[in-house]
């Protein structure tokens, strides 16, 4: 996905109805040494952070539990839509475990410290309404009868990306991810050197041209 220029767009969706994803399975884990639990774990975050590093924007379909690794997973995108009725949680805590796929790290960018905390220490599921209300997903919707709502969701979130600028879109996101770890003054910077790399784009010069003729651009993303 990374190098097919071809892939504007990548949504994760379960074919599980009712199951975004459940999180490890710990019938497995107990069979593991504690050797092997580190080396599984850090195999897990390197996934984790191989989906985070995709180039192009990501989205997450939560039509169901979204559990432990699970929400780790969701967390790693871009931008999550979940049903209203899916329900979500780093349940570590209570299983003797702490979150070891980046969900101590992302959770925290994303619904701030003071909520990341309470959620990671008590282990708590909350579902897809309280989810929006803290900002930990996007959008939330209704469950339809097909078990597919979010996913739904999703694509015509996927669709308003899709008429825009590739490259922009790509520049826009290295930008803020980059510009959100370092101080602001840093992030200024960033953003000039990516904006600096659209500069030559034919896409840009198309973007200018579609608005002085009055026209919808046509985006090839070079």
């Amino acid at each position: 996905l990374r190098f097919d220029e071809k892939v504007r767009v990548v949504v994760f969706k379960s074919q599980v109805k009712g199951v975004f994803c459940a999180g490890a399975d710990l019938k497995e884990r107990a069979k593991m040494d504690d050797a092997e639990v580190g080396h599984f774990v850090k195999r897990l975050r390197n996934l984790m952070d191989e989906i985070a590093a995709l180039p192009v924007p990501t989205i997450a379909a939560i039509d169901g539990y979204a559990l432990g690794g699970g929400l780790e997973l969701a967390l790693a995108c871009d931008l999550r839509v979940a049903a209203s009725s899916a329900k979500m949680g780093l349940i570590e805590t209570t299983r003797g475990l702490l979150p070891g796929a980046g969900g101590t790290q992302r959770l925290p960018r994303c619904v701030g410290i003071g909520l990341a905390k309470e959620l990671i220490f008590t282990g708590r599921q909350i579902d897809g309404q309280q989810a929006f209300s803290m900002g930990l997903v996007n959008h939330t919707v209704p469950q339809n009868n097909e078990g597919d709502a979010a996913y739904q969701r999703a694509l015509t979130l996927a669709k308003e990306i899709l008429p825009q600028a590739p490259f922009a879109v790509k520049m826009g996101k290295l930008a803020i991810n980059r510009g959100m770890e370092v101080d602001i003054a840093s992030g200024m910077a960033i953003e000039g050197m990516c904006y600096a790399q659209n500069i030559p784009t034919r896409d840009r010069q198309e973007g200018m041209a579609a608005f002085r003729e009055k026209r919808p651009p046509q985006f090839i993303g070079k």
